[in-house]
């Protein structure tokens, strides 16, 4: 312990600490005599104000303080996927066991990885005695789960001359496989490390996220796709789905690794993720999602500071394996609640409020968070590429898009899928508006979808947004003078947004077949209702055929292809070009019998 101080005075999750001098900011410090975890967070004079991330409740002036010299870090190694941890990294399995309690008992202290656990480690062959190593390169892997093979890195911030390497062999993370010489010290290197949560971790370059995220959401992978090292906020008012919408990102998604960080939320809706995530299936390899996942709690119900902990601990696990060169999906539900703790932790700290009550540096806050997703080149050898991918859901009050939260994330994301509980409340879903959401990856990841699903998908993205924001167009017309007097081109921009609608944009999270729609099969679906709509136009144009009429020779057809959604599986897509065929077979007739 470097610091040894006494509890001033106490204000929530707040304590004032005096004859600290000598601490350092973002130290971790053990506050009482019971050691609770606190955090540093501003220091005058020998007084330093700590932020603790658990219940304050009981604690006396006059207290210890002891400081530990170390930086809020987190464990890194072997041991990390499926585990389900609290905002400060403890695994909350084996806190179960040791409180003997549903609850988290004040001042525990418990290793984030197995101590015990032995790991399979396999050296990298090319490396021996006398190699020159850097931080970031590979010395060998470990089998993690069926579908991660966790590779052990140097430190990040360890170069120098590789002494000795432990052959093939069962270890645990706390024996030595190897060392390195650095500066003419011998530095033991180990199956995990630490790292401070508030620093990004180093890579080589950053690349641009040019290959989409596929997430088996059809508006979101067609219409507004996320890259692979991409930003996305999820902005919506209670009861618009942000929830299920984030569940179907973290199941379907590509993504190598998910780390889902349920961040202020209520604890029924966390329990709902803790109960179900174990139970699904991972769609791209039929194994349990969790040999793929991290979940971290931090449920409305417990310290408000570890709010602001459980994003920095979640982005820097993410940033780890994006160093290992995987994609990995963080998904952080919801920074509107960070967002409030940092507002409450600013308030018992006295400082300056500015918009809504947030502090004025809420902005920056937000904007260092996203900043650390990207897609880059990793440090050390052999050259990989990685990613982390972030999507953020926030929940404005009221729905209220103008909010703080909402408009400072709005600056700093790339796509921006809104919710709107209008489309909610009539049962569309995802609830995700088409006229004002946006995603700046539609030009970079065009390339990948001509080269690997269509050559015209661009076209056809846009062409199909075109006639939905058309739509809405003629629907204010349609209040004024009603579909009377509507052209029958316009009421066939009605006719098409509704077969979109129905028979592409809704999908059921629940529906064995619809819940996911791989790329080529979302590109059939779209260029099945297009190319029924340059049919239909075109007869309009060239006979005069009214759309009533066209209606009615169709019906039948075009309601099989808005059922084909649930109806016609993955491996058999030909079946939409049979009913577009049958459509265009009927429409041919309605045409020689004009």
């Amino acid at each position: 312990m470097s610091v040894l101080g006494r509890i001033r005075r106490i204000s929530g999750s707040l304590v004032v600490a005096e004859d600290m001098a000598g601490i350092k900011m973002y130290e971790v410090v053990e506050v009482g005599e019971e050691g609770l975890i606190g955090e540093v967070s501003r220091i005058e004079g020998d007084v330093a104000y700590i932020q603790v991330y658990e219940s304050t409740s009981g604690l006396r002036p006059g207290e210890i303080v002891k400081g530990t010299g170390n930086p809020l870090s987190v464990e890194l190694g072997p041991g990390l996927i499926s585990q389900i941890y609290d905002g400060i990294q403890r695994p909350l399995e084996d806190v179960k066991k040791l409180s003997n309690s549903i609850f988290v008992k004040r001042g525990i202290r418990l290793p984030a990885l197995p101590r015990e656990k032995k790991w399979h480690f396999k050296p990298i062959e090319q490396f021996k005695h006398g190699s020159k190593v850097s931080g970031g390169t590979i010395i060998g892997t470990v089998k993690e789960s069926e579908l991660i093979e966790h590779r052990i890195m140097v430190p990040p911030n360890i170069h120098g001359v590789l002494k000795e390497l432990s052959p093939e062999g069962d270890y645990n993370i706390e024996e030595e496989i190897g060392s390195v010489e650095q500066d003419g010290k011998k530095i033991p290197l180990k199956l995990y490390h630490t790292w401070p949560v508030r620093i990004p971790r180093p890579y080589q370059d950053k690349l641009e996220p040019n290959e989409p995220l596929v997430t088996g959401l059809r508006i979101i992978d067609t219409l507004f796709p996320i890259a692979k090292g991409g930003t996305a906020a999820i902005p919506g008012g209670f009861g618009t789905g942000k929830t299920v919408t984030l569940h179907g990102l973290a199941q379907w998604s590509e993504a190598k690794v998910v780390i889902y960080i349920g961040c202020g939320e209520r604890g029924n809706e966390m329990t709902e993720v803790l109960e179900r995530f174990p139970e699904y299936k991972d769609p791209w390899t039929g194994r349990p999602l969790m040999e793929r996942t991290i979940l971290i709690a931090n449920t409305s119900n417990m310290p408000v500071a570890a709010r602001e902990a459980s994003i920095y601990v979640g982005v820097t696990m993410a940033e780890y394996y994006r160093d290992q060169g995987y994609d990995v999906l963080l998904v952080a539900d919801s920074t509107s609640r960070w967002a409030e703790a940092l507002r409450e932790i600013a308030g018992r700290l006295e400082e300056m409020p500015a918009e809504e009550g947030y502090p004025s540096y809420l902005a920056s806050r937000i904007a260092e968070f996203y900043e650390r997703a990207g897609r880059v080149i990793a440090a050390g050898d052999p050259r990989r590429i990685g990613s982390v991918t972030i999507g953020g859901a926030v929940s404005p009050p009221g729905g209220d898009f103008t909010e703080p939260v909402t408009s400072h994330t709005r600056r700093f994301v790339r796509v921006f899928w809104a919710l709107d509980t209008a489309l909610a409340y009539s049962r569309h879903y995802p609830a995700i508006n088409w006229l004002i959401s946006y995603s700046a990856y539609a030009d970079t990841v065009s390339e990948w979808w001509k080269k690997n699903v269509d050559s015209s998908w661009s076209e056809d993205r846009k062409r199909a947004l075109e006639i939905l924001y058309r739509e809405n167009e003629v629907r204010e017309i349609v209040r004024l003078v009603g579909t009377e007097g509507l052209s029958e081109s316009d009421k066939l921009i009605l006719f098409t947004a509704r077969l979109l609608k129905d028979g592409f944009l809704k999908q059921n999270a629940f529906d064995p077949i619809d819940a996911f729609s791989e790329p080529r099969r979302q590109y059939k679906m779209l260029r099945s209702i297009l190319t029924v709509h340059e049919a239909i136009s075109a007869l309009i144009l060239q006979k005069g055929v009214t759309m009533s009429e066209v209606e009615g020779a169709i019906s039948d057809p075009v309601a099989k292809l808005v059922r084909g959604r649930y109806t016609i599986p993955h491996d058999r897509t030909e079946e939409f070009d049979k009913i577009v065929n049958e459509i265009l077979k009927k429409l041919e007739e309605l045409q020689k019998a004009r």
